[in-house]
């Protein structure tokens, strides 16, 4: 289910707590978010180098474990407005037409040699780069692999180049990789890898699949969650019922393509039209008229005012906690193994979509950051004091910003204390005990079977 439409990109754009607003003038009213910008944000073209914080700590902390949770990288809609064209865009791999990777010609070399990889179930029928054309629905873009390649080669300067995270002889046991069923969920998975580990052995990669979206694994069953999120979706709907503008725009559209308005709107549009301003291609046109950047502004405009609702119902919050424990709670419990010394895996990649990354986010307490643009990526680093070698630590990283101190259970350590990172007891209690409370439970179980207080 897509709860949250595909292109809403701030999760509380004018959130007054933000500590980048050093001296709030309280005069003025908050600066009014640009859906322009806020889309190309979203869309992350890649040009410029990125800078990040990831791999940053005191020079007596040793990095042991680096857990990390991608979204997919720039996709063909996986929805197409009635009686239009849909947008022109080609998915092979050209090395020469930009975007592009001084890898990437290796890269679908590569590709073309991983019939020995082990991979779970329907995962080994699934193409290993894209390769049509015309894109299918859903299928990932050269610009979403050149992401993807982009984020491995940053990790891999950081945490293997620098920190030695892995050795060059590293065996299949330090790996943990899991993906969704989607072709684009595995490309971007296997791009991201190519780059981290340059020409690996297919024989050491095991991808294994994760049926759910929200990577619940073996314990989805969670009554509660469904009903909250039921509740989020009756949110949105009377948020936009309500908005004149909005129903204006779809009345309008509406009649240049020809169709009823409620047949539009179920076809969400702003996917389509998010591909074709991601890539640079006019909006469609029919005898009646065009689509224009005012319907898209529109549109944009009301996904951010409804994001920023969203965080004051705190219906989507309470569906996130339950959403997320399961995969939360496997990765902490992979980081107190770890801690305690024996053998786990050190680098795990998780290749997932929005609808994952979204609730994690929400669930972590992370308010201020921007709903998940295309090939996002959140990092868990876990560190272990040199000097203490028994205290262990973790970093949050989302998109390269240390947003370790914006977390629900770590926002006030850094004023008591001198490590930029958060004591990995407080994550851990956290998520085996305080996600709980505001269900006035004390487990999963009985959370997802009882009403928040």
């Amino acid at each position: 289910v897509h709860l949250i439409p595909v292109s809403s990109v701030r999760e509380d754009g004018l959130n007054p707590k933000s500590r980048k607003r050093i001296m709030p003038d309280l005069l003025t009213e908050p600066p009014a978010i640009d859906p322009i910008h806020e889309a190309q944000v979203y869309c992350n073209i890649p040009t410029v180098a990125e800078r990040s914080m990831e791999g940053h700590a005191p020079h007596y902390f040793k990095l042991v474990s680096v857990q990390v949770l991608i979204r997919h990288g720039d996709r063909y809609p996986l929805y197409a407005i009635p009686k239009t064209k849909r947008p022109d865009i080609d998915c092979m791999l050209v090395p020469s037409r930009k975007p592009s990777h001084p890898q990437l010609e290796a890269f679908i070399k590569h590709m073309s040699k991983g019939s020995a990889a082990q991979m779970d179930g329907s995962l080994s029928s699934l193409p290993r780069f894209p390769s049509h054309s015309l894109c299918e629905m859903g299928e990932l873009t050269q610009t979403g692999v050149v992401q993807h390649l982009r984020n491995g080669q940053l990790l891999r300067e950081i945490y293997v180049n620098k920190h030695k995270l892995l050795p060059g002889d590293w065996t299949a046991k330090k790996l943990y990789l899991e993906t969704t069923g989607k072709s684009r969920t595995l490309q971007s998975a296997l791009a991201l890898l190519y780059t981290f580990l340059p020409d690996f052995d297919w024989k050491k990669i095991n991808m294994r699949h994760q049926w759910s979206t929200i990577f619940c694994s073996g314990s989805c069953d969670c009554p509660m969650r469904n009903h909250y999120l039921e509740e989020e979706q009756r949110r949105q709907y009377s948020l936009r019922v309500k908005n004149s503008d909005l129903e204006k725009i779809y009345v309008e559209m509406a009649k240049i393509v020809g169709i009823p308005t409620r047949q539009l709107r179920a076809s969400n549009p702003i996917d389509s039209l998010l591909c074709y301003f991601c890539h640079n291609v006019s909006f469609p046109c029919t005898k009646t008229g065009c689509i224009g950047m005012e319907h898209f502004k529109v549109i944009k405009r009301h996904q951010l005012e409804d994001e920023r609702e969203r965080q004051e119902k705190k219906l989507y919050f309470l569906y996130a906690l339950l959403a997320t424990h399961p995969l939360l709670n496997q990765t902490v419990n992979r980081l107190q193994r770890i801690a305690e010394g024996k053998k786990e895996e050190v680098f795990v990649l998780y290749s997932a979509h929005d609808v994952t990354l979204s609730p994690v986010l929400s669930a972590l307490g992370i308010t201020e950051a921007r709903f998940p643009r295309f090939a996002a990526r959140l990092v868990f680093e876990l560190w272990q004091d040199g000097k203490r070698p028994k205290e262990h630590f973790i970093r949050i990283l989302y998109n390269g910003a240390d947003v370790t101190f914006q977390t629900s259970f770590c926002k006030d350590h850094y004023k008591r204390s001198s490590k930029p990172m958060c004591p990995l007891e407080k994550f851990v209690s956290f998520v085996k005990r305080d996600m709980f409370l505001i269900f006035n439970s004390t487990s999963y179980y009985d959370a997802c079977r009882r009403r928040a207080l």
